[in-house]
């Protein structure tokens, strides 16, 4: 870090070397250049103090909002200079392009001036400008000629003093450049997307996160077939996904996950057929998962959690190999896992379907997969014995089977409890106990009961004691709890407190 901040300091007075240079050699005369279009230049400070407050002039970005320009106007208008020219554009023009990014504009040129290429409103850096509690839209927002990414964060704070809706026109000015379009965390941004969005052609990526908009998803979204990334999450839309979607063929991240959505998948999203990332939960989908769900086979993420789909898992699951995560948790699923060929999702990581009303026995396909760390099955109605080739995935380090009707003896070793630890959970399944050999170690399982061990009881009304205390009582807690590594004496003494366990009827 130190090294670089040298290498920093050393470039700064470079560039202090060569403006004096430039300085030296053309005279004062031609600084009087303009480096940024006039017009450009008032609606960018016009659009800005919609945002800030009229209070704001623009002098946090002196000499220019495009930085350091006048070194690039006299090489620009010096014929002798052209050759250095060549040189200092390559080297500089990036550097010159974002000095003013941290306060929220960054440029580029076109024809020998500097235009507005992105726009970032809000504290999205620590020395950004905060916008004013009564912000608005000006027109002007929409006269940057050349505007590329306009990014809103944290701008819109209050529903309830402030709110304000993203005004309806204006946007197709910006058709014929807007790359990126985002509002984020900004909860007094209310009222519905415009349609207005439809027509902005260009549009790559359009991200709406953690507003208040509400309302359907309009179906002209689906005409942006430019767009990769596709994210309105954390907002109030309802209604259904429009089966234009299906038209953005070069999507690759749809996220419309916390909303208020429902109905079911349009079977047109499985023309997305470049897509990685597919977040549809926490919302009131419902449905059977359709089969055409399969043909995405470059997803690497569904994430389908917190819905109200049912009807069984389709077995075109078993075709999407790129599967990295798999989240179906808290749907009314149903069906059984054995139907499914688990073995070829081998690139799968994370694979959850808990509470999703599953039945049936835990295939021993799963076991093969051999980079998955999180395998959650919790409470479902699971039945049958645990193969214990589940503890033979290299990479497992979660394990949630709790709330099953799973029965028989886990045949898992004190080494895997203890890799695990509280990331095993087995406990609400009555019929399920681990061995009674364990217990001498410090690793067994919570809230799993010992199995029956071969030994014959004493009578009921022996009183038995150690050091004063009478071990017949907190039976049940300790029953509740499990056992810990303090009720267990190693070495010659092993029998004892195995006798005090017979006794208090914690094995039967």
């Amino acid at each position: 870090m130190k090294s670089t901040h040298i290498i920093m300091d050393r470039f700064v007075l470079a560039l202090l070397l060569v403006l004096c240079l430039c300085v030296w050699c053309y005279g004062e005369g031609d600084m009087d250049v303009t480096p940024m279009e006039k017009t450009e230049k008032a609606a960018l400070y016009n659009a800005i103090q919609g945002f800030v407050g009229n209070w704001w002039n623009g002098s946090d970005l002196f000499p220019d909002p495009c930085g350091w320009t006048p070194i690039e106007v006299l090489l620009l208008t010096s014929q002798a200079s052209l050759l250095l020219h060549c040189y200092m554009s390559n080297l500089l023009l990036p550097f010159l392009a974002v000095l003013g990014a941290d306060k929220g504009v960054t440029c580029d040129m076109y024809g020998g001036l500097w235009y507005v290429t992105a726009l970032n409103i809000g504290p999205i850096h620590d020395n950004s400008l905060g916008c004013a509690k009564n912000v608005e839209f000006r027109p002007q927002l929409f006269e940057l000629k050349h505007l590329k990414s306009l990014t809103f964060f944290s701008c819109f704070r209050s529903s309830h003093q402030h709110p304000i809706s993203i005004p309806s026109n204006g946007w197709e000015k910006l058709s014929s450049s807007l790359e990126s379009l985002e509002f984020r965390s900004n909860p007094g941004l209310i009222g519905q997307i415009p349609t207005s969005y439809g027509g902005l052609m260009k549009l790559q990526s359009l991200v709406l996160v953690e507003n208040g908009l509400q309302g359907d998803l309009p179906r002209n979204i689906g005409n942006l077939t430019n767009l990769k990334r596709l994210v309105m999450s954390g907002n109030w839309f309802t209604g259904q996904i429009p089966d234009m979607f299906g038209e953005l063929t070069e999507l690759l991240i749809l996220d419309l996950s916390r909303n208020l959505l429902s109905g079911y998948l349009p079977l047109t999203l499985e023309h997305l057929t470049s897509l990685l990332k597919l977040d549809l939960s926490n919302n009131q989908l419902g449905g059977k998962l359709p089969r055409e769900i399969g043909y995405l086979k470059n997803l690497t993420l569904l994430d389908l959690r917190s819905n109200n789909f049912s009807g069984e898992l389709t077995k075109s699951l078993e075709e999407m190999y790129s599967l990295e995560q798999m989240v179906l948790a808290n749907n009314p699923i149903g069906g059984d896992l054995v139907s499914i060929e688990w073995q070829n999702l081998q690139n799968l990581i994370i694979f959850d379907l808990s509470n999703t009303s599953l039945v049936g026995e835990i295939p021993e396909s799963i076991a093969e997969l051999k980079r998955l760390r999180f395998l959650g099955l919790s409470d479902n109605m699971l039945t049958g014995n645990l193969s214990p080739k589940l503890a033979t995935m290299p990479c497992i380090n979660a394990l949630y089977l709790n709330g099953n009707n799973l029965t028989g003896e886990l045949k898992f070793s004190a080494l895997f409890y203890g890799k695990l630890g509280k990331r095993f959970e087995a406990w609400n399944n009555s019929n399920l106990c681990y061995p009674f050999g364990l217990m001498s170690t410090s690793h067994i399982p919570y809230g799993v009961k010992p199995c029956q061990a071969d030994v014959t009881l004493l009578e009921p009304s022996s009183e038995t004691k150690l050091g004063g205390q009478n071990l017949n009582q907190n039976s049940n807690s300790m029953a509740s709890l499990g056992f810990s590594s303090n009720s267990v004496v190693d070495g010659f003494c092993w029998f004892l407190p195995m006798v005090v366990l017979l006794l208090n009827g914690l094995i039967i």
